[in-house]
């Protein structure tokens, strides 16, 4: 990241093989306070000849391009020492899987809403002063944002906000503060990634926030763990697998500041 001054002036990379839509997108970005320069790229070869030759704060990048397209260029990126945040910029609303899959920091849809790309910014500013306060390595704990697609709208959804995870087929409900959200990702693929974050899977069907267990007590022949959710809602309980429950146990055992009751 650049480092001139407390307002983290960006320089960023706007790729985009269509030229009125490169040309769109360097306007709106050139306007932002936050940033300061904007390079342009039509294609994946000359955006990779910019990133290697100088210091960029973060990639825009379109998905649909000829050639290496804008996911295959991500991945690409995602191998450097020191990846770019990446930021979609598409036509198209059925990539936020792909681009969620890929680490993306945000995913907006043409025609771009300026409020939006601001949104966008801002969660590049934000990662930028993580960078410089952080001298220590916690990419586990840095929060990762979830895009969820609902009527060609983008709502972003925190991490930190998540409860608990509920299967839906190959789909997972991700439960937050009053509301719920349908994802393309399957719940195993949300266990592994979330893990070292402090999710634990408890039964097929569920993946839970370990900070907000409060207990786990039996019910019937079975066990349930306690969830305090964000807020004033009332508990949740949801059923723990016996394939889980020792997992469980340990894991609360072991996390500090943490108990577990069984009655």
């Amino acid at each position: 990241m650049n480092e001139t001054d407390t307002d983290a002036q960006l320089t960023v990379l706007a790729v985009d093989d269509e030229k009125p839509a490169l040309d769109e997108l360097a306007f709106l970005l050139r306007a932002e306070d936050s940033v300061a320069h904007v390079h342009t790229a039509s294609d994946a070869t000359t955006a990779l000849r910019i990133l290697r030759s100088g210091s960029i704060d973060a990639v825009f990048l379109d998905i649909n391009m000829p050639g290496l397209d804008g996911l295959e260029l991500a991945g690409i990126l995602s191998n450097f020492a020191t990846p770019p945040p990446v930021v979609f910029v598409t036509a198209h609303d059925d990539r936020a899987v792909d681009a969620f899959d890929l680490g993306a920091v945000d995913y907006l849809l043409k025609p771009l809403r300026e409020e939006r790309l601001a949104q966008a910014v801002q969660r590049i500013v934000g990662l930028a002063g993580r960078t410089k306060s952080e001298n220590k390595p916690e990419s586990a704990s840095t929060d990762e944002v979830i895009p969820v697609e609902l009527g060609g709208v983008t709502t972003l959804v925190q991490r930190s906000s998540v409860e608990w995870v509920e299967a839906d087929g190959d789909y997972a409900r991700l439960h937050t503060a009053g509301k719920s959200h349908l994802v393309r990702i399957p719940i195993s693929t949300l266990e592994s990634r979330w893990a070292d974050a402090g999710f634990l899977r408890v039964h097929r069907s569920y993946l839970v926030s370990l900070a907000l267990v409060t207990g786990i007590r039996t019910v019937g022949s079975g066990l349930v763990v306690c969830l305090r959710p964000h807020g004033d809602k009332p508990p949740v309980e949801l059923p723990v697998s016996r394939r889980h429950t020792r997992e469980l146990k340990d894991r609360l055992v072991r996390a500090p500041k943490q108990s577990w009751l069984s009655r």
